[in-house]
């Protein structure tokens, strides 16, 4: 896999905004293949809506957003209103996020975000645009990648370091299982896997956990069983092969 851009297709654009696609859509094509089956994907060519880049093999789509410098903790996207309309709907892809070096025109990270991890609490809405704008009233969104669980952040590429191509794939065949749940359903799993990357080590206990029933409590306030919830959602994701047990009331992430 290639780190650089290849510079000479910028040949002919003044925007830097136009420079930057033309480079990470050429670098994505050529070096990323499908996270879901790793056959190659394809650019769409007649720009759609929803999507850049398609797999032939398997139909998965893919968004390509790209940052330069520091990856942060938000990614800006577009209009809110369609942004919440797609994650209504089976229209919403998965999503691609390139970060870049702009002086060396080299990839830092990329990273995708399968589609089953958007819902609307990862959204935020920004203000909107003011009187005197252009599209006055136009009101943007930022994408909250501190929202997202670290398993629904999967690297290709991590601080310029590949990973391997069966891990890419094993990682995103282990949340396949959040597709058919509803958001109500992913809100409290993404809690707990949230929690537990906080806990920040692959084995932990119940107490642990335990700890975090004031957060969970604020994010639930009517929910007066939050404990209960807790070992629920452990079950949960010892059924579907997220985590394993290991004794009484101790759990491995696999």
């Amino acid at each position: 896999m290639d780190l650089e851009f290849d510079i000479s297709l910028s040949s002919g654009y003044e925007s830097s905004s136009q420079i930057a696609r033309v480079l990470t859509e050429n670098w994505v094509e050529k070096n990323i293949f499908c996270p879901n089956c790793g056959s190659s994907i394809t650019n769409y060519e007649n720009n759609k809506p929803v999507a850049d880049f398609y797999c032939p093999k398997c139909n998965e789509d893919y968004e390509l957003k790209s940052k330069k410098d520091k990856m942060g903790k938000k990614i800006v996207d577009g209009a809110y209103s369609t942004m919440i309309e797609r994650l209504q709907s089976n229209q919403n892809p998965n999503f691609f996020f390139l970060n870049y070096d702009v002086k060396k025109f080299q990839v830092h990270n990329f990273i995708v975000i399968p589609k089953h991890f958007f819902t609307p609490e990862i959204i935020e809405k920004r203000k909107p645009l003011s009187s005197t704008a252009k599209r006055a009233g136009w009101t943007g969104c930022n994408i909250l990648l501190q929202s997202i669980p670290e398993s629904g952040k999967i690297y290709f590429i991590k601080n310029k370091q590949y990973e391997e191509k069966n891990i890419i794939l094993d990682n995103w065949s282990k949340t396949l299982f959040l597709r058919e749940a509803t958001n109500e359903q992913k809100g409290w799993v993404f809690d707990i896997m949230i929690c537990i990357d906080k806990i920040g080590k692959k084995d932990f206990n119940l107490k642990e956990l335990y700890t975090f029933v004031p957060y969970l409590k604020v994010k639930h306030p009517n929910n007066n069983f939050i404990e209960d919830k807790i070992r629920q959602q452990l079950q949960v994701l010892r059924d579907i092969g997220y985590l394993q047990f290991t004794s009484r009331g101790n759990y491995k992430v696999l």
